[in-house]
């Protein structure tokens, strides 16, 4: 390897984040354990709650207000709450497979800086959190967001068990779209439900480019995912995984009846897909990490044309 790919394999720690830098000492633990130090992740799991709050917004008539903007601060800190669950949920699980991979061996856990019992109480506490945030919402919403403990809890697992367990995150991370529009509706609708699914595909397509930096580490300890199920294979199907992204993201923007600067963004992101899927290398780790990174520009461009649309 070349230049900084050693050093990014090597430990998928940022220790250069400014997070990590400028945060007390005891804290930087914790900080590292929730990923603060890579907000990627949160990113991802906070898109799809605000395309379909925004949406849903435009559907009912209402477009932008106070309340629609107090929900789409809500759905931030949830998903920031949230997403630091689902990794201190995993790195319990996987603490001992973690110590075995170059790139995960020096998390919180496996490395002995925080112990089970310190990452459990922590775990305690932001869950405790995300219930209050949840709870500033309508009953519907209540129920579909505690719904989604059911596919969050199992995750860590999907890897030992399915080639699939891409599809599995899909399932999880997207959920937002169903509690977007239900916070904003009081009930369920079909754009909620096509851009889930489109959120669903989605995320098969980079969670699969992400798994390619780790498929070799995964192989020699029996760790199961789409990059090795898949394998040089993956090219056409992440394309596919992302056409069908599109389709389900426009039909959910027609059904909604969502103005023109949503579409314009779609072709935006069709663009930025074409792009990942042409210039993509499997075989290269930190080229993998860049493009699945870059799906916070896909995040953005949907979010900023479902906002515009309610200003138009």
């Amino acid at each position: 390897m070349v230049g900084g790919g050693e050093t990014r394999l090597a430990s998928d720690i940022r220790e250069d984040a400014w997070i990590l830098r400028r945060a007390p000492r005891p804290w930087a633990p914790y900080l590292r354990l929730v990923r603060l130090d890579r907000p990627i992740g949160t990113w991802l799991l906070l898109f799809p709650c605000w395309w379909s709050c925004l949406l849903a917004a435009g559907a009912s008539g209402r477009g932008f207000d106070a309340t629609i903007a107090w929900y789409l601060a809500l759905f931030a800190i949830g998903a920031l709450l949230m997403r630091g669950a689902g990794c201190t949920i995993n790195d319990i699980v996987d603490r001992d497979i973690d110590g075995k991979v170059a790139r995960t061996a020096t998390r919180p856990l496996p490395s002995g800086e925080i112990r089970l019992n310190q990452a459990l109480w922590f775990l305690f506490v932001q869950l405790a959190l995300a219930l209050v945030v949840l709870l500033q919402f309508n009953l519907t919403t209540i129920a579909v967001g505690l719904l989604s403990m059911l596919l969050v809890v199992p995750y860590p697992l999907m890897k030992r068990v399915t080639y699939w367990p891409q599809a599995w995150l899909g399932f999880t991370f997207n959920w937002g779209a169903l509690v977007g529009w239900t916070a904003v509706t009081g009930e369920l609708a079909w754009p909620a439900v096509l851009l889930y699914l489109g959120g669903v595909a989605w995320t098969l397509g980079y969670d699969t480019i992400y798994a390619h930096q780790d498929k070799e580490d995964d192989a020699l300890i029996g760790v199961k995912s789409t990059a090795l199920r898949l394998g040089a294979a993956s090219k056409p199907w992440i394309a596919l995984f992302y056409l069908m992204a599109l389709l389900f993201f426009t039909a959910a923007a027609v059904v909604a009846g969502a103005g023109w600067p949503v579409y314009l963004a779609l072709a935006a992101v069709a663009a930025h897909f074409l792009w990942q899927v042409l210039s993509l290398n499997t075989d290269d780790p930190a080229g993998c990490w860049v493009r699945f990174n870059s799906n916070r520009n896909v995040g953005w461009l949907l979010s900023v044309g479902a906002f515009a649309a309610l200003l138009v």
